[in-house]
């Protein structure tokens, strides 16, 4: 009896000493290659038991004794066992860990990508106004322009200055980390709301902006993002409708989400152009009849997918069937509510 209580545990100790070698060497191999790590956790347990094994067996002359060698088999399994699946979770972290740190990267790489082009485009796009009002100064100053001319563009000018600011503010801070602040309102106030501030706009481009269907339903929501992102597709699309055209705003709702649609008259836009529709900068092909003086820095749409994002949606564009324009779509997620009645 002493000589397999000796057994058992120079089973367990030679078992212990194997394993926590492979798994030293498992984790060391899971930073870089987490696949083969995995791989490789089996063998270790394997090779500890059977270390394990070996090591009773020839202290204990088990060659020929069957029952014995099963017995120390039995006593040095649930350690190999435990060993195992300890090196399993251990590998399965790892692994985790290294996708969430690729993912960020990946994700900062983009941004930073992303900020550069900005920047690029964004010193290009400030100049413009900026050219304008020196332009307009020292017109006035060498008497070629008159004041009160002069005071009127400059301040056209300003204003686009202050929209491009406003727009730049309005991006970051929706790329920010900090969350939003939702509240539960009706979908309809806010598309309501983005209408009536988009009419003068809509007036003097003299395009019509009708209501469609529009179902009352309560949506978690981030009001001023929102707001805002409905706003920003009314203006695209009254930029791009032509005088007489028609831009028409619905809200539809399902059993676990909302989509604002707005549709425009704009002729459509390129089939290989539509993935590239809410990049930042992006502004398309200038034959989309766009409303002359009404160019922005192409950062609307933009806003728009961000928005999406940050209340866990989508934002998407498509031709309309009959290719007189297109119909850009804000998808929201509203679970568990159901809409009360259509206008």
């Amino acid at each position: 009896m002493a000589s397999e209580s000796g057994a058992v545990l120079v089973a367990a100790g030679v078992t212990s000493a194997v394993a926590l070698a492979g798994f030293g060497l498992t984790s060391w191999l899971a930073r870089g290659r987490p696949t083969r790590a995995a791989w490789g956790a089996p063998f270790v347990v394997v090779a500890a038991l059977a270390a394990g094994v070996a090591a009773a067996s020839r202290m204990m002359l088990l060659a020929e004794d069957a029952r014995g060698l099963i017995f120390v088999l039995l006593s040095g399994a649930p350690i190999a066992l435990l060993c195992g699946l300890l090196l399993a979770r251990r590998v399965r972290r790892i692994e985790e860990r290294l996708q969430r740190e690729r993912a960020d990267r990946e994700r900062a790489a983009a941004v930073e990508r992303d900020r550069r082009e900005m920047i690029q485009w964004l010193s290009h796009d400030l100049r413009t106004p900026l050219s304008g009002i020196r332009i307009l100064a020292e017109g006035v100053g060498a008497g070629a322009t008159g004041p009160t001319e002069a005071t009127a563009r400059i301040a056209r000018e300003v204003d686009r200055l202050d929209s491009m600011v406003d727009d730049i503010s309005e991006l970051s801070r929706l790329q920010s980390p900090a969350p939003p602040e939702f509240v539960t309102l009706p979908l309809v106030d806010v598309v309501s709301d983005a209408v009536a501030a988009v009419h003068p706009l809509a007036g003097a481009a003299e395009v019509e902006v009708a209501q469609g269907r529009l179902d009352d339903v309560l949506v978690p929501v981030a009001p001023r993002a929102v707001a805002r992102a409905v706003t920003d597709l009314l203006r695209n699309a009254v930029r791009h409708t032509g005088p007489g055209g028609r831009v028409q705003v619905s809200v539809t709702a399902a059993t676990d989400f909302a989509v604002i649609e707005v549709a425009d008259q704009c002729g459509g836009i390129a089939p290989e152009d539509l993935p590239r529709v809410f990049d930042a900068g992006w502004r398309g092909d200038p034959a989309r009849g766009e409303q002359p003086g009404t160019a922005g820095m192409g950062l609307g749409l933009a806003i728009v997918r961000e928005v999406a994002l940050r209340h866990g949606g989508s934002a998407d564009v498509l031709n309309l069937a009959d290719g007189s324009g297109c119909a850009f779509r804000l998808c929201l997620p509203c679970p568990q509510v159901r809409p009360t009645r259509g206008r």
